[in-house]
């Protein structure tokens, strides 16, 4: 383990602040009171080094020492391996912190990005297209995962990576109006996005992004 390296873009347009998947890394090192630097990449054309940390040319990626690794996902359990805040230690509540951060990644945000990108594009309501993703997303991802935030505050009792993100997840949906008729889901997101760290991350990748204006 060595100094924790934070990479993402030195800059991007107005529509994506805010949702830059770096926010995931920034918010679980708040969680974790992990101290870290940030570094930038070239919003522009990617150079070789780029795509030898990030093969799809994306961000963010994080060193730890001699170890770079990608894909959010992987990055918030390589930290949470550093952090009983991130990750229970007992076994079975490691496991359902995995199941839902593994629903999270391929359940949900599955669904979701399609409809968030039709979403961005403009895309009329009363297309194939249109009817195919939001109603998958709404009827077979959002439908079921209602009753479960109904009853519960976190998704694997105490805060986790799994609510890292899946929150950030549904906050994207929600910058639609995707949650309107799913209120839990809503006030879920509203909880999680109150959080200290969450505050804290969010405004720091506004600033990095805007500094570069």
């Amino acid at each position: 383990m060595g100094d924790l390296i934070l990479t993402t873009f030195d800059w991007v347009p107005e529509t994506p602040r805010g949702y830059v998947r770096d926010i995931r890394v920034r918010w679980a090192l708040e969680e974790a009171a992990l101290p870290y630097h940030v570094k930038s990449v070239r919003f522009g054309p990617r150079n070789a080094e780029h795509f030898a940390h990030q093969p799809f040319g994306q961000v963010p990626w994080l060193t730890d020492g001699d170890i770079s690794i990608f894909e959010s996902g992987a990055i918030l359990l390589h930290l949470s391996e550093r952090s009983d805040a991130l990750m229970p230690a007992d076994p079975r509540g490691r496991s359902e912190v995995l199941e839902w951060l593994f629903a999270a990644l391929n359940s949900v945000e599955m669904a979701s990005l399609p409809w968030a990108l039709l979403m961005v594009s403009g895309e009329a309501k009363d297309t194939p297209a249109w009817t195919l993703f939001d109603g998958f997303l709404k009827q077979h991802r959002l439908a079921h995962l209602e009753p479960v935030l109904a009853k519960r505050e976190w998704l694997a009792g105490t805060f986790s990576v799994a609510d890292i993100h899946m929150a950030d997840v549904l906050r994207l949906i929600d910058r639609f109006d995707g949650l309107a008729g799913y209120p839990a889901c809503r006030d879920y997101v509203a909880r999680a996005t109150a959080r200290p760290s969450f505050v804290k991350a969010h405004a720091d990748q506004m600033a990095h992004f805007a500094a570069a204006d």
